[in-house]
């Protein structure tokens, strides 16, 4: 497994590359953003762990470049910056996960090793399921011809759900995805969200879209219920 791990920190990289090479991840490293983009647009590689500051293009422009090229590897972002529009900005140009520094290397090596075992998954521009539709972009969302008005972090949830269409995910996939992996508040926080997200894309429509699974999470049916 072939990872690209570009961050100007040079020592934590050659720390990181260190630790991550000791787990059986082969690692390259790229310490500016434009030296970053030629690597993974020229190589093939598992997963792409990408600091959002750095010299020459930053991490936004690195990644959202990737994806305007029709590269699809998985992307981590690691950033200082732990803000709620950070993290969505992140995930809206392309980016798969996103972690904030200082950051576990146990944690990070888990969700690099579930981000390889999902794969690489090609994300058109705007995300469908049956007539239910989403533009990252412009932050669109909507059922048929109908617009729906949503907070950002309903829009975050229903992101991660389109974007893992008829796949279960769980609730701590969700808190890490959409809140992040420190997060310490109520357990009820996903079922909460899961039932605004539900009055406003499913109940007023009589679809069922976003499905329970019983102890395992849940599932946004792939023809938008």
């Amino acid at each position: 497994m072939r990872v690209l791990l570009v961050e100007d920190e040079k020592t934590l990289a050659r720390a990181l590359q260190r630790g991550l090479n000791a787990e059986g991840l082969l690692t390259d490293v790229e310490h500016d953003g434009q030296s970053g983009l030629a690597s993974a647009l020229s190589t093939t590689y598992d997963v792409v762990v990408l600091d959002i500051m750095l010299p020459g293009l930053n991490g936004y422009d690195v990644c959202k470049r990737m994806r305007e090229a029709n590269v699809w590897t998985p992307v981590l972002m690691l950033s200082a910056k732990d803000g709620d529009y950070d993290q969505v900005d992140a995930f809206d140009l392309g980016a798969d996960d996103y972690m904030v520094k200082p950051f576990s290397f146990a944690v990070l090596v888990a969700r690099l090793r579930s981000l390889i075992r999902r794969g690489v998954v090609e994300r058109p521009p705007v995300l469908t399921a049956g007539d239910l539709h989403l533009d990252p972009s412009t932050r669109a969302v909507g059922r048929g011809e109908v617009e729906l008005s949503l907070t950002p972090r309903e829009f975050g949830l229903l992101h991660f759900l389109m974007r893992h269409k008829g796949l279960v995910v769980s609730k701590l996939d969700i808190l890490q995805a959409v809140w992040d992996v420190h997060h310490d508040g109520a357990d009820n926080l996903v079922e909460v969200y899961i039932r605004y997200l539900r009055r406003k894309v499913d109940v007023p429509f009589g679809r069922s879209a976003i499905q329970t699974v019983r102890g395992s999470g849940y599932r946004l049916a792939s023809d938008g219920g």
